[in-house]
């Protein structure tokens, strides 16, 4: 299987993490394997562009390779976590990269240090996705802070102030794991989803539950249209619904 697929900024190039270990840039034109990395011990799980050329990739062999188009090594290793790193994402900037991991931690990453720059300890259980907000330097919404958001199978999510490194908001109305979480376009709310069947929507700047919705099965992925008055949400149920925020 396929794990994790990427286009980048400028749309040339998609990007692929396997079961085999390898990561695989592609060119988006001709469908022809590009440059293929092999530095990971175990199945690739995670890949996020950094630039239209580098990107990182993270995997069950508790490694995250920071890797560019064109050299055979990788520029930068993240050693750290101590159970498999199940999602990595740059901030808006490409500064920053954030990992999270079965072993209960976030971390923190910058190319300009070996060790990581923050180690979030606060969830109890794996911590299966993140999503940084698109607030801040080099965001269409500079005036706000950067906040990082991270979903764990311990049934809460948490927002977190990165600079600072500490934890903003718990949120806690979701019962069993949550498996997605997805910033509106303007920052100011969090959509999550979870196996309970529930969507949430929280507001980001006081941690508040604004609206809650059922669905008919576990929620596996939630996002918002570009407008921010929709968002869209699948469950296991193979249904797939689109809940209309005016209403």
């Amino acid at each position: 299987p396929i794990f994790a697929l990427k286009w980048n900024r400028k749309g040339n190039y998609i990007l692929s993490a396997g079961v085999d270990k390898t990561t695989i840039i592609w060119d988006a034109s001709t469908g022809q394997c590009t440059q293929q990395f092999a530095f990971h011990t175990a199945p690739a799980l995670d890949v996020d562009w950094q630039t239209n050329t580098s990107f990182a990739s993270c995997s069950t062999d508790q490694c995250i390779h920071v890797c560019k188009l064109g050299s055979d090594k990788p520029i930068k290793t993240f050693t750290g976590h101590t159970n498999e790193v199940n999602a990595i994402k740059w901030d808006p900037q490409g500064v920053l990269l954030a990992s999270c991991s079965d072993d209960m931690t976030l971390k923190i990453w910058s190319m300009k240090q070996d060790t990581c720059v923050h180690d979030l300890q606060a969830h109890s259980k794996e911590i299966y996705t993140i999503k940084w907000s698109p607030t801040g330097p080099g965001t269409s919404n500079p005036n706000l802070s950067l906040i990082l958001a991270s979903a764990s199978f311990d049934s809460t999510v948490r927002l977190w102030e990165v600079e600072r490194g500490v934890c903003l908001y718990t949120l806690t109305k979701h019962t069993e794991p949550v498996y997605s979480v997805a910033f509106s376009p303007d920052g100011k709310y969090l959509a999550s989803g979870s196996f309970d069947k529930c969507v949430h929507i929280w507001s980001t700047q006081t941690g508040n539950l604004i609206h809650s919705y059922k669905g008919t099965g576990g929620i596996f992925e939630v996002c918002w249209n570009s407008r921010g008055d929709k968002v869209g949400a699948s469950a296991s149920d193979g249904s797939v619904f689109v809940l209309d925020l005016r209403k």
